[in-house]
C-alpha cells in the first residue's frame, strides 16, 4: 500500500506549509506575500495573493508523481486549453521558466510544486445539478475526443485506473478491506461487489472507444460554473489511462447515494451524446463505474485520515456503500 504522507499528522502538514513559504522565493514572488492552506488531499493546495496578483500553489505529496508525469499532465491541460478551448488553469512558471519547482524540505525530501492561476467560478449549484451535468457530460466527451485524437509528447507518462490500480497488490489508494467501518458484515457485502466489478469490468475490455487518457476526478469540488461562460475544469493530479465512463463515475463521488443521481447520470448521458456516440451497451454499465468509484473511495477515506471530507464521510460511507452494493448487486 502506498502510504499517503499528508496523513502524518499536524508535524507532516507544518512542513508542507514551511515549502509554500519558501516556494515564494523560487517563484519570485514578495516575502510577504500571503500564503493560505486551502485543502489537502492527494496534496496540498494554497492560495498565494501577492499585490493584488492571486495564484494557485500545489505542493505535491511524496512518491505519489515523478517530475515527468507532473510534466504530462500539465502538457494535456494545456492542450485541451489551446485545442479544444476546455476552460483550464494556466501554468504559470518561474523566472527561469520551469514549471515544476522543487523546493527544499530541511531533513526529508523535497517536494515539487506548480502554480496556477486562479479560475474565477465556483462550484456547481446544488439546485441546478441536473442541468450542470448535462453541461458537464458533453464537455467530458470533448475532452474525451480531443484525446483520442491528441499526439502526445514522447516523454508522456501517467499511471492507469484499471482493475489492477484498484484492486491489485498495490492498489493505489490502499485496499478497501482497510476502509473505515469495513467488520465482517460490510466485508462480506463488499467482497461480491469486488467479485462482480471484476467480472463485468473483464468483460467490458479495454477497446480504444471504452479506455484511454481521462481526467479521472470531475467531481464537483473541481469544477468551477462561470455564469454561462461554461465550466472550468482544474486539479488535472489524478488524470491517467482509464475507462472514458469513470470519469461519470468520478463525477459522483461522494453522492452517489442521492435519489437525483439517476437523474444526474441521464442528463452527463444527453450531454455526452451531443458531442459523441455512447453506446447503449456502454450505457447499461453505468452503475458498474459508479460503484466502481464508491469501492476505491472506500479505500481513499481509509488511507487518506487528514483530509476533511474523509474525517466528514468516515464509517458511515462504507455503511452506505454496502447498501447501495446491495441493491446494485440485485439488479436494483
Amino acid at each position: 500500500m502506498q502510504v499517503h504522507d499528508l496523513s502524518g499528522g499536524d508535524d507532516v502538514l507544518t512542513r508542507v506549509v514551511g515549502v509554500a513559504h519558501r516556494a515564494r522565493e523560487r517563484y519570485g514572488l514578495s516575502p510577504d506575500a500571503a500564503v493560505t492552506l486551502l485543502n489537502v488531499s492527494e496534496n496540498a493546495t494554497f492560495k498565494v495573493d501577492d499585490g493584488g496578483t492571486t495564484a494557485i500553489l500545489r505542493v505535491h505529496r511524496l512518491g505519489y508523481h515523478s517530475p515527468e508525469a507532473i510534466a504530462s499532465e500539465l502538457a494535456w491541460l494545456e492542450a485541451l486549453r489551446d485545442d479544444a478551448g476546455v476552460v483550464t488553469p494556466r501554468v504559470l512558471p518561474a523566472p527561469d521558466g520551469s514549471r515544476v519547482v522543487t523546493v527544499e524540505d530541511p531533513g526529508f525530501e523535497p517536494r515539487h510544486c506548480v502554480m496556477f492561476e486562479f479560475l474565477p467560478g465556483a462550484e456547481p449549484a446544488e439546485d441546478r445539478l441536473v442541468e450542470e451535468f448535462e453541461r458537464l457530460g458533453a464537455l467530458t466527451a470533448r475532452m474525451h475526443r480531443h484525446a483520442r485524437a491528441w499526439a502526445s509528447p514522447p516523454s508522456f507518462t501517467r499511471f492507469h485506473w484499471d482493475l489492477d490500480a484498484a484492486f491489485g497488490p498495490v492498489p493505489r489508494w490502499g485496499r478497501w478491506q482497510d476502509g473505515l467501518g469495513v467488520d465482517k458484515e460490510a466485508h462480506a457485502v463488499l467482497a461480491r461487489l469486488e467479485a462482480e466489478l471484476r467480472r463485468r469490468l473483464e468483460r467490458f475490455g479495454k477497446g480504444p472507444d471504452r479506455y484511454g487518457l481521462i481526467h479521472a476526478d470531475l467531481r464537483l469540488a473541481n469544477l468551477l460554473v462561470d455564469g454561462e461562460a461554461g465550466i472550468g475544469v482544474i486539479d488535472f493530479d489524478d488524470c491517467g489511462l482509464g475507462w472514458y465512463l469513470y470519469d461519470l463515475g468520478a463525477a459522483l463521488s461522494f453522492i452517489e447515494h442521492r435519489p437525483e443521481v439517476p437523474h444526474m447520470a441521464e442528463a452527463w448521458v444527453r450531454g455526452y451524446r451531443s458531442v459523441l456516440d455512447l453506446p447503449k451497451e456502454d450505457e447499461a454499465e453505468i452503475w458498474t463505474f459508479i460503484m466502481f468509484r464508491r469501492l476505491l473511495l472506500v479505500a481513499w477515506i481509509g488511507s487518506h485520515s487528514a483530509a476533511e471530507i474523509a474525517g466528514e464521510l468516515g464509517a458511515g460511507y462504507t455503511l452506505g456503500s454496502c447498501e447501495l452494493a446491495e441493491r446494485y448487486l440485485s439488479g436494483s
